[in-house]
């Protein structure tokens, strides 16, 4: 998703130079948004087990959390991480994370631009994860049905976990590892057509559940190759 090399000062990787599933893993878990995600789950995980009273609740908390997360995937890429630049009143706004994005499209091949940056990892961990379960307790609520808050902390740990995979299956795409499974390789053809056919199209990472509802997962023989795939053309802000 983001210039996580820019962001962080780190130096450039180039995917080739990554062939293997393990040495992708070695390079993984050094950078720091996995360390970030992987802190944040440690700190719900123990919230989870201090409050408790574990129940059915929780299956259906760590189902919704599935149900949801193909589309919220889908929806950040479409309307946040494309987002083109905006006029707001006198000046041209262009959001950090569109921007990263963008530099992303523009080196696909560059790995310390794959990750997520501080701002985005921020925003996914404080405030996109716990808004469903945030929505679903104040719906609860409002009906006056009693809040289950185990289960609630259960699905931001579910989240959380949704998050790590996200993270990793983009990073491991982006190296010279080839797929060796039916689904991995079904994600990484989808992805990899995003970056080098068209980048209106297949906008899933994890899974293609969204683009296949969403009417985003055309035939690739009867789409046009996009000449902005690698720049987004961020054009001029109206």
């Amino acid at each position: 998703m983001a210039a996580d090399s820019i962001a962080q000062g780190t130096q450039s990787l180039h995917s080739g130079e990554v062939k293997s599933l393990g040495e992708a893993w070695r390079r993984f878990r050094r950078k720091r948004s996995p360390q970030v995600i992987a802190a944040a789950l440690a700190v719900a995980l123990f919230l989870r087990l201090l409050v408790g009273d574990f129940a059915w609740h929780d299956a259906v908390a760590v189902a919704g959390m599935i149900l949801v997360y193909p589309f919220a995937e889908w929806l950040i890429h479409v309307y946040l991480l494309h987002l083109r630049p905006f006029r707001l009143r006198d000046s041209t706004v262009e959001l950090t994370t569109a921007r990263a994005h963008r530099e992303h499209h523009e080196q696909p091949n560059d790995l310390g631009l794959v990750l997520l940056g501080p701002l985005e990892a921020t925003g996914l961990i404080f405030l996109i994860v716990p808004l469903p379960p945030l929505i679903a307790g104040g719906m609860l609520a409002l009906f006056g049905a009693s809040v289950p808050v185990g289960a609630l902390l259960t699905a931001v740990v579910a989240g959380y976990i949704l998050v790590g995979i996200y993270e990793w299956t983009h990073f491991l795409i982006h190296t010279a590892y080839r797929p060796r499974t039916r689904y991995y390789r079904s994600i990484w053809r989808s992805h990899r057509l995003h970056h080098f056919k068209n980048e209106h199209y297949w906008h899933g990472v994890t899974t293609t559940v969204g683009d296949r509802v969403l009417g985003t997962f055309p035939d690739h023989s009867e789409v046009p190759r996009s000449q902005t795939a690698r720049t987004l053309d961020p054009g001029t802000a109206s």
